[in-house]
């Protein structure tokens, strides 16, 4: 399937993994880029030096267009802009912000930019900034989350910019990329699919609940923080959602409720206090597969249904 995604990136399939915090490592990000995709190692709030070395690993394991995410409110933000100059990445992803202050320096450095948007006019903006395409991410995503669906913002971005638009939030498999492109996206980016697949080097019981999970065993916490997250439905996130609701937790004691929960959840399995970031479509996921097995599969699912 040849978009105008697959040109821009030089990959064999319009498929990218999306840049999880504390999922995605260069393991992953290796093989999904090998499997004819494009991979993303998370940047989060990881020291430099740290996501220098997940860099040349991942270099070590393919020689395949491979990016790194970037989350514009943390604290490392400027140096790992640099750093992704410095080790001559062929993409970049944002998101939590407005990266125009580096696009320019990107650009010039030959990275392609593509910002990850909840709204049109942050597309809008991110256009006008330079960016190469965009990723329209629903609400139906993992992690932190706008409030608009996928099938209403993927149509209403198509329409709004000139640039490639990449599908986010709810897409598991051919059905969801077809879905997409028939919403005129030219590409998808997906999450939560990749905790369930055999490279994927989180905690095993991580992995047991996206595939054990049902159509309803997601949550939306943390609304009132200004930083809404979506969960596998736990213990401990229904304790935060119903704290936040009846005002049991002011945000201050919910904030020090989640500090580390993520990565309670992805090294440590921890379900008393981890937060499972996952999305909605994960009561779709039932097996481990390779990364290999699972980018073939959507595409080749995708070019069924659109009969390519």
């Amino acid at each position: 399937m040849k978009t105008r995604i697959t040109e821009l990136l030089g990959c064999e399939y319009p498929i990218i993994q999306g840049g999880m915090a504390w999922v995605a490592e260069h393991t992953l990000a290796a093989a999904v880029s090998n499997a004819g995709g494009i991979g993303l190692i998370a940047g989060g709030s990881a020291p430099i030096d740290y996501l220098r070395e997940q860099i040349r690993l991942c270099k070590e394991k393919t020689d395949k267009p491979f990016g790194v995410n970037i989350m514009l409110m943390s604290p490392n933000a400027d140096d790992l802009a640099q750093l992704v100059i410095d080790e001559k990445l062929a993409l970049v992803t944002t998101g939590a912000g407005n990266p125009g202050k580096y696009v320019a320096a990107w650009k010039e450095a030959g990275i392609k930019v593509i910002p990850v948007v909840p709204s049109v006019a942050l597309a809008k903006r991110m256009e006008k900034s330079g960016a190469d395409a965009v990723i329209a991410e629903g609400t139906e995503s993992g992690g932190h989350i706008g409030e608009n669906t996928t099938m209403c913002l993927v149509p209403q971005v198509v329409d709004a910019v000139e640039i490639p638009v990449i599908a986010a939030g709810g897409i598991a498999d051919g059905r969801g990329m077809a879905a997409s492109f028939m919403l005129g996206a030219e590409g998808v980016q997906i999450g939560t699919r990749f905790l369930a697949s055999e490279e994927c080097q989180i905690h095993p019981t991580f992995k047991e609940l996206v595939i054990g999970a049902k159509d309803t065993d997601s949550i939306v916490t943390g609304r009132y923080t200004g930083h809404p997250c979506r969960n596998v439905k736990t213990k401990f996130a229904k304790k935060l959602a119903m704290g936040e609701k009846d005002g049991t937790l002011t945000p201050d004691e919910f904030e020090n409720l989640t500090l580390g929960a993520l990565r309670r959840a992805v090294v440590d399995g921890d379900v008393d206090s981890g937060s499972f970031l996952c999305g909605a479509i994960a009561g779709m996921i039932n097996e481990i597969k390779s990364c290999a097995d699972i980018v073939k599969e959507i595409n080749d699912g995708a070019e069924k249904l659109l009969k390519l």
